[in-house]
This record gives C-alpha cells, sequence and structure tokens, in this order.
C-alpha cells in the first residue's frame, strides 16, 4: 500500500487484531496482499467519516443506506482493510469476505473480548441502565482506568464497538446491554462475556414483546448463561420483587442491595441480609442525597450528588462492584461524590430562568413515577412535561392512566401531556381531586403532538419553574429542553 502518513495520523495498534486473527475470528476469506496478514488494525469502525490509517472498516446493510458503497471512501482515507459481503469495486484492496458484516462484527467483539483480562461489568434492567453505568463507572474510576458505553452504544451493533474501545490502558470497562425482546441478550452476553452481571430492575417495558414482568427477567436473565466464569458475580435489587427474590442462579455469587438491611423479598425475610443498605437518609431535593452506606458488614457517611431514591439504588450497585474489585471504603465514597448525569438521562440543567430535570430519552410507567417523585419534593412551582410510553403492549392505555393518577398526588402545578397515548395520562389525572381542579383551572392541557405544543411553549412557564420532560426516545422530546434552554 502506498500511503503518505503524518504523524497525526497513526494511532496505536490493536492488541491481538491482525488482520491474519481478525480473519480466522470472522471466519472470512481474505484477498489482498499476504504481506499485511502480520499487520494490526489501529481501529474498527462502521461509520465511514471516522476513517483514519490502519483502521478496519466494516460495512452495514442499514434499510436505507448499503455501507459497502463507502468502500472507496475509506480505503482513500487510509482503511488497512474492509470486511465485505460484496466483491469492491477495487479488488486489489484488502478485504476480508464474510456472509454477514452484522455477524462478523459480533464475531470480532467476541475474539477481541477474549483476549481481555480486565474486569469486565455488564449492566442490564428496565430503567436507570445509563444512571447505573455512570454511577458504576464513576465508582471504579477513583481507582482505575474505566472504559464505560458512551451515548445508546448498548445494542447488537453498538455494544461491540464499545467492546473495541477497550485498550491496554484501561483496567475496567462498563458496558450497559440493552434489549427489547427474546434472544437479543444472548447475542450481547455472548460479546461482553462480563464477569460481573447487575441487573437494575424489572419494570413494566418492552411488554409488547416479553409479555409481562416474568417475561422481561427471563430475557435479561439470559445474561447469566455467558458470563466470564459460572461462579462469577451477579448485583440484584433486593427491593425489586422479582429481583429480591431469585434464590440462585447455578454457581454464581448472588450479591443484593436494598434501602433497609433486609431483604424484604427473599423467602426467610428476617435473616436474609442485603450486601448494601442504607441509613440516616437525608433528601436534599435536586441537590442529592446525605446517607450512611453499609457494605458488608462496614459504613461510611456518602454524599450523592444526584436526586432521588433511585440514586441510592445506583449508588449501592456502584459501591458493591467497587467492593467486588477490591476497592476501599474512602475509594468509593469518592467515587460516588463524582457521578455526573449525561443528557437525556435524570440529567439536571439550571438555567437563568428555569430548573430542567431532562429525563426524556425514554420512559416507562415506573420511570415516568420516579420522575414525578423528584420533581414532587422540589421547593418551587413544578411544571411536569409528560409524553407518550412505547412498546407496552395491550394494557397501554391503562398503564398510562396509572402515571395520570400518579401525578394526581404530586403537588404539580402545571401539567402538560403530549401524544395520543398521553391522553390517557391526563384522563387518570382528571381523575383525582387535584387534577379535576387543575383541568377546572387551565394547569393541565393535553397536546396531540409535539408540533402542536411547541407554540404554547413560552406562555405555560414562568420564572423559577423546576421542569420535567419525560418521554420515551421516539417522541423526541430532546428538542423541548433544547428549545426550554436557549429560550427560543
Amino acid at each position: 500500500m502506498n500511503q503518505t502518513v503524518n504523524s497525526n495520523q497513526v494511532k496505536q495498534a490493536m492488541p491481538h487484531m491482525t488482520l491474519a486473527e481478525v480473519a480466522s475470528a470472522v471466519g472470512g476469506i481474505y484477498r489482498g496482499d499476504e504481506s499485511l496478514l502480520s499487520h494490526s488494525v489501529t481501529d474498527v469502525i462502521i461509520d465511514s467519516r471516522l476513517a483514519s490509517f490502519g483502521c478496519l472498516f466494516i460495512p452495514i446493510v442499514g434499510e436505507r443506506v448499503d455501507g459497502h458503497r463507502f468502500i472507496p471512501q475509506v480505503f482513500d482515507n487510509g482503511a488497512l482493510c474492509v470486511l465485505s459481503e460484496q466483491e469492491p469495486a477495487d479488488s486489489a484492496k484488502p478485504v476480508i469476505y464474510v456472509k454477514s458484516t452484522v455477524q462478523a462484527l459480533q464475531n470480532l467483539a467476541a475474539w477481541y473480548r477474549s483476549q481481555l483480562t480486565i474486569p469486565v461489568i455488564g449492566i442490564s434492567g428496565s430503567m436507570g441502565k445509563t444512571s447505573a453505568k455512570e454511577m458504576v463507572a464513576a465508582v471504579l474510576s477513583a481507582r482505575f482506568n474505566t472504559l464505560k458505553t458512551e451515548g445508546n452504544f448498548n445494542n447488537r451493533i453498538g455494544l461491540p464497538l464499545t467492546i473495541f474501545k477497550i485498550r491496554p490502558e484501561h483496567e475496567a470497562a462498563v458496558l450497559e446491554m440493552g434489549i427489547s425482546d427474546f434472544g437479543e441478550m444472548t447475542v450481547l452476553a455472548k460479546m461482553a462475556r462480563p464477569d460481573i452481571a447487575m441487573i437494575t430492575n424489572i419494570a413494566d417495558c418492552h411488554l409488547e414483546f416479553l409479555g409481562d414482568r416474568a417475561g422481561v427477567y427471563r430475557a435479561k436473565s439470559e445474561m447469566f448463561d455467558y458470563m466470564s466464569h459460572d461462579d462469577s458475580p451477579i448485583i440484584l435489587r433486593a427491593d425489586d420483587p422479582i429481583l429480591g427474590s431469585v434464590g440462585s442462579v447455578g454457581r454464581h455469587q448472588l450479591c443484593f442491595y436494598g434501602l433497609n438491611k433486609n431483604n424484604p423479598n427473599a423467602d426467610d425475610k428476617d435473616s436474609v441480609l442485603n450486601d448494601a443498605f442504607v441509613s440516616n437518609v437525608t433528601y436534599h431535593g435536586i441537590d442529592g442525597t446525605d446517607c450512611t452506606l453499609h457494605l458488608n458488614g462496614q459504613n461510611i457517611a456518602v454524599h450523592v450528588p444526584l436526586p432521588g431514591t433511585h440514586t441510592l439504588y445506583h449508588m449501592m450497585a456502584g459501591a458493591l462492584t467497587g467492593h467486588l474489585l477490591g476497592m476501599d471504603l474512602s475509594e468509593i465514597a469518592e467515587g460516588i461524590t463524582s457521578v455526573k448525569t449525561i443528557p437525556g438521562h435524570g440529567h439536571i440543567i439550571h438555567t437563568d430562568r428555569f430548573t430542567v430535570f431532562d429525563d426524556c430519552y425514554n420512559a416507562n410507567p415506573d420511570s415516568m413515577i420516579a420522575g414525578l417523585s423528584i420533581l414532587k419534593e422540589t421547593d418551587r412551582r413544578r411544571v411536569a412535561i409528560l409524553g407518550d410510553m412505547g412498546e407496552l403492549g395491550e394494557h397501554e392505555k391503562e398503564l398510562h392512566r396509572k402515571v395520570g393518577v400518579f401525578t394526581g398526588d404530586c403537588g404539580i402545578d402545571e401539567l402538560i401531556c403530549i401524544g395520543e397515548l398521553s391522553s390517557s395520562i391526563m384522563e387518570g389525572y382528571a381523575d383525582t381531586p387535584a387534577g379535576k381542579k387543575a383541568v377546572a383551572e387551565g394547569r393541565a392541557v393535553h397536546y396531540m403532538s409535539k408540533e402542536d405544543f411547541m407554540p404554547a411553549l413560552g406562555s405555560l412557564l414562568k420564572d423559577g419553574d423546576a421542569i420535567l420532560v419525560k418521554a420515551s426516545h421516539f417522541m423526541g422530546f430532546s428538542s423541548i429542553v433544547d428549545a426550554i434552554v436557549s429560550g427560543e
């Protein structure tokens, strides 16, 4: 390959990723300069715009775009090799032919993971996966150079790309694993092979595919069959009725956490103690929570800088993870205080006019209730902007109505519902005494679409408002957050 390379193009080669190893891992057929088989790739990409010298490009055939069309472009930008299901225009370039580039991507990630010796933590659950991932990563970062899933790279395409980001300097990896149907977790877990598995909770989500909460657990717990060792630890929330009642999983070590000393869902409630629990809890609204963390017989005072009871659960899960990896209490407490939120996931934004609780990346009834509970604790005018929740199956209207009834107990000053299904939130709210009064006074309004709502946004808000923005991702409520923050 005759290419001119400047110093800022050169990246460190990935270990165990020579072209010969890649071809073997994906079961592909290599065609090209045989001398390049000993060369290691510097990065694995599926986005042609990220092509750089030495990378491996894996084109994905999408619904709208076939990545194979960008093969000439990535070679022009210095790619070492590409995987391909098709014969490229320039057959002189190095190519590894495979039947499916998606399957090859996953096979390669599984191979790469098998070469790693650092602890890998796999996190799943119906809600709170991203927040838990942020907390676990914050705790571990107090001692370890920790890589974590970025953005929404938690599915069959995103997870392998995250795994490829693990490099020799990393000492731990925290991988978020998101699914919506049976069998999907098996695909993810075969790549991740977690050393520590965590399920945050089991709630009413993806019921269209999983049926009920028992189905949600069966789908999530597929992870347990593909952990790195048959006795690897599994971290579960004791206060979740399904997770807390798990008695055993093969030879795996079960670690439970909850708000109290005892596991309320264990067969013997009085004798089964949680590995982590809290006491002396003092809530400070959006300014976070103080408590005493009890961890396997030790305790320490900690400040959790994020609001809500659910963040205490994430904190305990992170603390247990750190403990399992040998961290001491002072390191764990240091990591807890350093945690930060990310946009769309319980992200608190302070502007000159408002306090915005941006939780619009996804939603189900339990996470809606959790968000409303935080809003309830604020000491200012409370505004809830709520949208449709997706994939709830045949009981979707009933579940939306349930959220509306709960809203009636939250002291909401202004309720704004947007979307067809959210009309059921409004109906449930209007059936409560507080909601009936709010509707009569014009403080509860429903819009069929975001487009109908946006022109009225400015007139509905007042200086000093605390505003919860919450809906499933397909509703696109991030644009509402942007409009509130920018004032436009």
